[in-house]
């Protein structure tokens, strides 16, 4: 059975969307039969960040009220054969419950080894439906005070995850930021009260990237590329040591 991973975050900002790619893509790359699930209804952004933008005709809801099946939903990434996209809808004309949720996951566990979901950013309807069953979620926060406190809330809403199952990665890290602030990575995981899964330095060519619609599958070897393939080997289990932040 696959692993369903919800990757959350209590703001928006946080860089949750190319995270996803770029760990789903890493995934991918190792070999690993891998979907990546858009659950920002309205406002989604996966597919310009894998470079599928327009690829997706059908969403998950097509699926849920089977208008289409998994396999019809979920288009394949054109440069990555383990890679696939199931987008969020543009809108939602009724409410999804979670027991229709629970059931897709369950049908996505049984035919890919991971699924990263892609919540909205924020505590509402996005956030609940990526969070009822999933196996383990990912805050992704910045060292930004309020992204601080907000991560803060957004464990406590996922309290009910066991021990090991929930996760923090700090994202756009800059060295002279954290001097600056009289911070360090210790300040932000005390703030959020998780364990730490990774560390992703600031990459200004991540934001270029996803405006081309070009961040695929490691088409560059930046630092925040590299920190993301470590992340996904330490979800697949391997001890990974946690990479020096660039001296910038």
């Amino acid at each position: 059975m696959g692993q369903v991973i919800a990757v959350v975050s209590g703001k928006g900002g946080t860089g949750k969307t190319s995270f996803t790619a770029l760990v789903g893509s890493a995934l991918a790359e190792m070999g690993h039969r891998t979907l990546c699930l858009d659950c920002d209804v309205g406002l989604r952004n996966l597919d310009l960040a894998l470079g599928m933008s327009d690829s997706a005709l059908m969403d998950f809801t097509d699926v849920i009220l089977s208008r289409a099946t998994l396999e019809q939903a979920a288009v394949r990434h054109p440069r990555c054969d383990r890679l696939y996209l199931l987008t969020a809808p543009v809108g939602l004309h009724e409410d999804v419950r979670t027991s229709e949720m629970k059931k897709l996951l369950d049908e996505v566990r049984s035919k890919f080894d991971y699924c990263l979901i892609d919540s909205g950013a924020g505590l509402g309807d996005a956030f609940r439906l990526a969070t009822c069953a999933a196996d383990r979620a990912v805050v992704v926060a910045t060292t930004d005070p309020t992204s601080l406190r907000d991560a803060q809330r957004t464990v406590m809403e996922l309290r009910n995850y066991p021990n090991g199952k929930l996760h923090l990665v700090v994202n756009r890290v800059r060295r002279k930021l954290l001097k600056a602030l009289s911070s360090n990575i210790d300040d932000a995981i005390d703030a959020a009260g998780l364990p730490l899964l990774g560390v992703i330095p600031e990459d200004e060519g991540i934001p270029i990237a996803l405006g081309r619609n070009a961040l695929t599958v490691f088409s560059r070897e930046s630092s925040a590329e590299i920190a993301c393939r470590n992340i996904a080997r330490r979800l697949t289990g391997e001890r990974v040591p946690l990479m020096k932040l660039p001296r910038r």
